[in-house]
């Protein structure tokens, strides 16, 4: 199959913005008010501060108000703690996310469930958890994490019905790997999780209509590991060497996009996948988290 459609994140996470864009507008003339995020970065990870940046950025472009706090790699769990009540308390923040991962002397789900449910813009609360676990009625009260509702929405462009598809997901973390199988069988697909222990993996992979591969292994999956004409998500971001200029690196993800493409029907690219639609879900979370607490207060 030489045909394979590239599924385009920026695209589709710039129709997304542009529709959450719209939603901000109405919000502020209808209530007077502008949607919030607050964001909580501890340390000076250059990745993170970058990726911060980007989200910033990106929300004040829709008309968003965003508060950073940026706290140093040393600060106490306590103190983190006590930012986290302030911004539950205060009423102009619609949204929280606390960039992951903190340093070691912080636990890190503490703090995440320190995050008050209807603000947690990033869906990592435990309460979030378990009404996307148990789906139905329970997902209009809910936020998704930000990074398996973009792979969502992105198959969804390719693939409108998923009744019924057996879907593998290449591993089983809490941010990407669990609440991605959670959606997909909220849309009545056959998932299945394969992880590091897992035996024979290519031969599950091989029967997948569609693979989410969200490893962090860089181009594990290879052509003969992927079913002619599957839908191919790639959730990995991976820095390597570059094979053509020394001392240079490149990002990779964790499918071996050249090698698979010729067999697949549709597939995501790195860069320019799922990490768009990531940080477009994230503002799409905290604008309905203030839409929701509008409704609360007025009813």
């Amino acid at each position: 199959m030489s045909d394979a459609k590239i599924i385009d994140g920026k695209v589709i996470a710039a129709d997304l913005r542009a529709e959450t864009a719209v939603k901000v507008e109405d919000f502020k003339n209808k209530f007077n008010k502008t949607p919030t995020l607050a964001v909580v970065l501890v340390g000076e990870d250059p990745a993170s501060q970058v990726y911060v940046n980007t989200k910033s950025k990106m929300a004040k472009e829709i008309g968003m108000d965003v508060g950073d706090h940026f706290l140093d790699a040393t600060v106490s769990e306590e103190k983190l703690l006590e930012l986290i009540d302030k911004l539950n308390n205060d009423q102009k923040v619609n949204g929280i996310l606390v960039q992951l991962p903190l340093p070691s002397h912080i636990d890190s789900r503490a703090i995440i469930d320190a995050i008050d449910p209807v603000k947690d813009a990033d869906g990592f609360h435990a309460i979030n958890v378990g009404r996307n676990s148990i789906g139905g009625d329970l997902l209009s009260k809910t936020f998704t994490p930000c990074t398996p509702l973009g792979c969502y929405l992105m198959l969804k462009k390719s693939i409108p019905d998923l009744k019924g598809m057996h879907a593998v997901i290449i591993g089983r973390s809490n941010i990407v790997g669990k609440p991605m199988a959670q959606l997909l069988l909220e849309e009545s697909c056959t998932v299945t999780i394969v992880h590091s222990k897992t035996r024979n993996i290519e031969e599950i992979t091989k029967q997948a209509d569609i693979v989410v591969a969200a490893v962090g292994r860089p181009l594990m999956v290879k052509k003969d590991w992927i079913k002619e004409g599957a839908v191919v998500i790639d959730v990995g971001i991976n820095r390597v060497d570059h094979p053509d200029k020394p001392g240079k690196t490149k990002l990779v993800g964790d499918v071996d996009y050249d090698d698979v493409f010729s067999v697949v029907s549709a597939i995501t690219p790195v860069p320019g996948g799922v990490g768009p639609m990531t940080i477009a879900c994230l503002l799409k979370n905290t604008v309905d988290a203030a839409i929701r607490q509008q409704v609360e207060i007025t009813t």
